[in-house]
């Protein structure tokens, strides 16, 4: 079994910056890919950004050059640094690791005010 605990979201003005933590415990040998999702526009919830084990990384084509994610094997917790945020990148985000299963986090709500 696999926990996810997230943090580091909050409230921030327009053109400013926030750091979200997701860290993983348990079974987390299994795990090969992190990451961060958005609102779920459909059926799925939408990728931000992820990276696997080895720190390739994919992104949003809305957050490329403003957003970047991490991630320490270590200490099994991905960051995702966010920067010139827009009010329009305002949302719940949901951490994710991908193992044997998907696991989910609960949420991080970022809101941006212009």
């Amino acid at each position: 079994q696999v926990q996810i605990v997230e943090s580091g979201g909050g409230l921030v003005q327009a053109g400013g910056s926030l750091r979200l933590s997701c860290a993983v415990s348990g079974n987390t040998e299994t795990i090969h890919a992190m990451g961060w999702y958005g609102p779920a526009h459909g059926k799925q919830r939408e990728i931000v950004a992820i990276v696997n084990r080895s720190g390739g990384t994919t992104y949003a084509d809305s957050v490329k050059g403003r957003f970047t994610i991490s991630r320490d094997n270590a200490k099994n917790t991905v960051y995702l640094q966010m920067s010139s945020l827009k009010p329009e990148d305002t949302a719940v985000y949901y951490c994710r690791a991908d193992g044997r299963q998907v696991y989910w986090g609960q949420g991080t709500q970022v809101t941006v005010s212009s």
